[in-house]
C-alpha cells in the first residue's frame, strides 16, 4: 500500500473512530486548576464543533462555563484492542462557547440531538439548569499504535504524520 493510500486508510479509521461513538470523554480544569474528567453525549456539525447539552449542577460544567476550555477523546474499546499501550485514539483541545436559548441556532442544535441522541433530550429540555455548549477543535491528535501518531486538522480531518524529529522540536 502506498504511503499516500495509507494515509487515507488512517483518516477513514479516525473519522470512524468518532462517528461510531454518541459520547466524547471530556477533560476540564476547575477554578483552582485541578482537572476533572467526565463525559457527555454529544452531535457534531458540519464544520466538526462538538455540542454537548449538559447540566450546571455537574462539575464539568461549571469547569467549561468558567474557563472556556476543554480536552476531548474517543477511545477505541480495550475488549477492540490488540495492545493496551497502543489503544486508537483521537484527542481535541477545545474552545468553549455557549449557545443560549436566544441564539438563531438553539433549538436547531436541541432538535438535532433529540433526533440523534433520543427522547431524554425533551426532558432535559424542560429543565431550568441545562446548557448547550459548543466545543470548537482548535488542534487534534489521532494515534493509532506505536510510531503512529498524526496532527488531525479539526476542520479539514486531514491527517499530518508526526516523526521524532518533529516532536523534538517542540511542535505539540
Amino acid at each position: 500500500m502506498s504511503q499516500e493510500n495509507s494515509l487515507q486508510a488512517y483518516q477513514r479509521s479516525c473519522h470512524q473512530l468518532i462517528s461510531d461513538r454518541q459520547s466524547l470523554l471530556l477533560a476540564t480544569v476547575n477554578c483552582e486548576e485541578a482537572p476533572d474528567i467526565s463525559y457527555a453525549p454529544y452531535i457534531r456539525d458540519g464544520q466538526g464543533a462538538f455540542y454537548i447539552f449538559v447540566s450546571r449542577l455537574a462539575t464539568h460544567t461549571l469547569n467549561l462555563l468558567h474557563s472556556r476550555r476543554a480536552s476531548v477523546l474517543f477511545i477505541r474499546e480495550e475488549s477492540e484492542s490488540r495492545n493496551l499501550f497502543a489503544r486508537e485514539r483521537l484527542s481535541f483541545r477545545c474552545q468553549v462557547t455557549e449557545i443560549t436559548p436566544q441564539d438563531t441556532d438553539y433549538k436547531e442544535r436541541l432538535d438535532q440531538m433529540e433526533q440523534q441522541l433520543g427522547n431524554t433530550v425533551a426532558m432535559l429540555r424542560s429543565l431550568p439548569d441545562f446548557h448547550l455548549l459548543c466545543l470548537i477543535p482548535e488542534q487534534g491528535r489521532y494515534v493509532v499504535g506505536f510510531g503512529k501518531a498524526f496532527d488531525v486538522d479539526p476542520k479539514s480531518g486531514e491527517l499530518s504524520h508526526i516523526d521524532a524529529d518533529r516532536l523534538q522540536q517542540g511542535r505539540r
